[in-house]
């Protein structure tokens, strides 16, 4: 089994041989032979970096291809003011490394996976991000950090502010003492 950090729990993937592709993405079990796999949507439990979540969004699947869409106040609880993706991520390089104190994000895999470490100061966690309708709300003033790109990873980022470099902290240490000092 996998879990990517001891309080979110993702999916429980038991291998007893190689994966199948899946037949339809609204009912997450997949038809294999030799894999078992219960999916448990995002369980965040108390202990976890407070107000990031993680939304599955509407996925339409049909033999043209499928279809996945965001609403924004419904799916991302925000005005989208920024889109910017992530792609060509060297192995073993990172992406973020930062807090941004006025603007939270929707971040989603659109192809491939990663890992992101989010970190209010208090708490963190990290979370497997590999599924195309499945993001992480992460809101201002926490750190985070993608890091393991699979090759060819796709990464959407939808943005509730314009860039603005002053609102930036790029250095943990100085990101946790002004975490202190907001408090």
């Amino acid at each position: 089994y996998h879990a990517v950090c001891p309080c979110y729990f993702r999916s429980l993937d038991i291998l007893k041989g190689k994966r199948k592709n899946r037949s339809n993405n609204n009912d997450r079990r997949s038809e294999t032979s030799g894999w078992i796999t219960l999916t448990i949507m995002a369980i965040l439990l108390p202990d976890t970096t407070p107000d990031c979540r993680t939304v599955r969004l509407k996925t339409f699947p049909d033999e043209r291809g499928w279809l996945t869409c965001a609403d924004a106040y419904t799916d991302i609880p925000f005005p989208v003011k920024r889109l910017f993706w992530i792609y060509n991520v060297p192995e073993e390089a990172t992406r973020g490394g930062h807090a941004n104190w006025k603007c939270a994000e929707a971040i989603f895999p659109l192809k491939g996976s990663f890992d992101i470490y989010v970190d209010d100061g208090k708490q963190h966690a990290t979370l497997h991000m590999d599924q195309p309708d499945t993001g992480i709300i992460i809101p201002a003033g926490v750190w985070c950090l993608l890091s393991k790109f699979e090759e060819g990873t796709i990464c959407l980022v939808a943005s509730d502010e314009p860039y603005c470099q002053e609102a930036y902290v790029n250095d943990y240490q100085d990101f946790l003492e002004q975490t202190i000092c907001r408090q």
